[in-house]
């Protein structure tokens, strides 16, 4: 490959007309930096926020930072100038557009100065974040920081070298403070409850841990809204990668795939000062609860449900499985019954016109979403994405089948066999525990439930000694145990 076939900002004058979002690009100073620098935040935020300066103004590029020690993704993008497409697969073909807002991507730990020279600086006035539920080192039980995590321990002990989220915010915050800059605002788009309290939970009892003093200035001067975001966005194959090629004639390493659909809602607390990201279709908001719980239960836990389901039962992607008739009813069923019913929606929110859209978009064929891709990370997502709804469920003495259903293929998901003996990897930060515990109940529905239950980390001990969910997850799993089809097809039927 040679310099002039590389996507790049010398070559954005040899686009097409419509393949960058406006020719008039005013170049702005890092006012946001990113951490979690993944295909989510590059699909969503990323271009939220592009549009937002081309409609308003304002300093707001974007500063991405990896947190993984690799520093394959940051040399990528930076031999591209920041610059990538978006591939946006719809039911009526592709749309590739090339993203400028990205303008410096860093790598931890390799590029820790240069990352708490911007944290430092006035001018980043928002430090936003997408690490997954896993990247915040919370502990499930109190919401506190998880002081027994080794990083989180390690970063106590070493307050200057920080490589956990908590440790890296609180830093940047107290050298802020002691410097007299206006702290940033911390702005979380992870899929998790609460999202913007939670992380100022974490942050805060990190806190405290190092310096009481630093964690009663954090908790009165930084803003943590809470925000509820809304894309499907794949992996990247090498079909985006012929995608973008073919639609620029430049070669792209780092496409993203995504779907036509996007969403945020974002609660309208920014001191510092934020985009004008409400010209360009985002939601600001006083009190994002009512979306977020509606795209966690909705969304979210019918695309845990689909994607454990889908890999016992051999499906590969969503639209696949979704294309089963006998699984669209059951996931129909689930959202209807079972879970709309649970949500405190704005009136000009329709439901069940919500459900019948997430069902258009789980068949779109041109996104080929992998279940595999969903299935990761089950220990982090089970709990907010099912568990709430059905505690609400149980509280009211309402039915749980489908949503036990749910929880019962993770937990079958987890001795790492589908129906046709092909055996996949379990990629859970609690992989080898969760693995232990499964492979010590054997076959029996019983005593897998029983072992299953008694995982603090997921289940709560009120929710653990419940009868009927014990007994539904009972049914649930000696229903899999015959094979996830005949499952599928038998709570299909349910009224």
């Amino acid at each position: 490959m040679n310099n002039e076939s590389r996507l790049c900002r010398d070559a954005l004058a040899s686009l097409e007309e419509g393949r960058v979002l406006g020719r008039d690009w005013p170049e702005p100073a890092i006012g946001i930096v990113h951490l979690g620098i993944g295909n989510f935040h590059r699909a969503h935020e990323a271009v939220y926020t592009e549009e937002a300066m081309l409609a308003a103004g304002g300093d707001w590029a974007i500063c991405g930072v990896t947190l993984q020690g690799d520093v394959t993704k940051r040399d990528t993008l930076m031999s591209q100038d920041g610059l990538y497409s978006v591939v946006e697969r719809g039911p009526t073909g592709v749309k590739t557009t090339v993203v400028r807002t990205l303008r410096e991507v860093l790598a931890m730990p390799h590029d820790r100065v240069r990352l708490f020279e911007l944290l430092a600086n006035a001018n980043v006035r928002i430090v936003s974040l997408t690490v997954t539920e896993k990247g915040y080192c919370r502990d499930p039980a109190s919401g506190d920081v998880d002081l027994a995590h080794a990083g989180v321990a390690f970063d106590l002990k070493n307050p200057g070298e920080p490589g956990t989220v908590p440790g890296i915010l609180v830093a940047a915050l107290g050298a802020r403070r002691d410097a007299n800059v206006a702290p940033f605002t911390v702005l979380s788009c992870d899929n998790l409850s609460h999202n913007g309290a939670s992380l100022r939970q974490v942050v805060c009892s990190y806190a405290r841990a190092l310096d009481t003093d630093l964690a009663a200035w954090i908790e009165r001067e930084v803003a943590f809204p809470s925000t509820m975001v809304d894309r499907i966005v794949p992996s990247t194959t090498d079909a985006d990668r012929d995608a973008a090629w073919s639609a620029l004639g430049l070669r792209d390493e780092v496409p993203v795939p995504c779907e036509p659909f996007r969403q945020w809602v974002i609660e309208d607390h920014f001191p510092a000062g934020r985009p004008a990201w409400d010209r360009v279709g985002a939601q600001l908001v006083d009190d994002v609860t009512p979306f977020e719980l509606a795209k966690l239960r909705m969304l979210n836990a019918t695309h845990s449900t689909l994607a454990y389901l889908s890999m016992l039962g051999g499906f590969a992607t969503i639209d696949e499985a979704i294309s089963f008739a006998p699984m669209r009813s059951l996931i129909h069923s689930m959202m209807t019954h079972e879970i709309a019913p649970t949500l405190t929606v704005p009136p000009t929110f329709n439901v069940l016109a919500y459900r019948d859209a997430l069902l258009d978009r789980y068949a779109n064929p041109a996104l080929k979403h992998r279940c595999a891709q969903i299935a990761m990370d089950g220990s982090q997502k089970i709990p907010p994405r099912l568990l709430g709804t059905i505690s609400t469920r149980l509280a009211r003495g309402e039915s749980i089948a489908r949503l036990a259903l749910g929880v019962g293929a993770w937990f079958v998901f987890l001795r790492g066999v589908a129906d046709d003996g092909s055996a996949y990897t379990i990629n859970d930060p609690m992989a080898e525990r969760l693995t232990s515990l499964v492979q010590g109940a054997g076959n029996s529905p019983a005593s897998l439930v029983d072992a299953m239950l008694g995982c603090r980390e997921v289940f709560s001990v009120e929710l653990a000694s419940n009868e009927t969910l014990r007994r539904a997850l009972i049914e649930a799993v000696a229903q899999l145990n015959k094979g996830a089809r005949s499952a599928i097809e038998r709570a299909s039927l349910e009224p």
